[in-house]
């Protein structure tokens, strides 16, 4: 069985991370910077997910390493289950397999039910004019229209504002 370690490297905490993976007993460990993240897509993380074979081990020190909603840490143990591998989280000591692994999905699924189809708001800049103006002139109204684009109802009361 091969334990691969994973840890995204955000603070100084993660530095740490990357020791306890190593005294965890993981063979490799792989590390994700910062600037290569973008939400959370994860080309290490993918990369091991594809590589990582039957009755190997994800190893990660938190759960939040794995992504930053309950979604994205449901589909990486869906990609692990379809590989035959199993996800070992160390400070909580757990493990995605047995009665543990089945609490762990419920718990998961449960918070998935209650978060938001989307997850991230979209950054100031990013939202486009235009798209306030179709949503308004197809008759939504302006709290509407910051739900629907994942913005605050602000950021669409100065879009509307900048175009009056």
């Amino acid at each position: 069985m091969l334990r691969i370690g994973y840890v995204r490297l955000r603070d100084r905490r993660s530095t740490d991370d990357t020791v306890t993976l190593k005294s965890a007993g993981c063979h490799v460990v792989r590390a994700e910077e910062p600037e290569a993240l973008s939400g959370d897509a994860s080309q290490v993380l993918s990369s091991i997910l594809d590589f990582i074979g039957e009755g190997d081990q994800l190893v990660v020190t938190r759960l939040d390493q794995l992504g930053g909603s309950g979604r994205a840490v449901l589909e990486v143990l869906d990609r692990l289950e379809e590989r035959g591998a199993s996800l070992f989280v160390v400070e909580q000591d757990i493990s995605s397999q047995g009665l543990g692994g089945q609490a762990l999905r419920a718990a998961l699924q449960a918070v998935m039910a209650v978060e938001p189809a989307w997850t991230s708001r979209k950054r100031k800049g990013q939202l486009a004019a235009d798209e306030v103006r179709a949503l308004q002139a197809a008759g939504v109204g302006p709290v509407e229209i910051a739900r629907r684009l994942g913005v605050s109802r602000m950021t669409v009361w100065r879009k509307l504002k900048a175009d009056a």
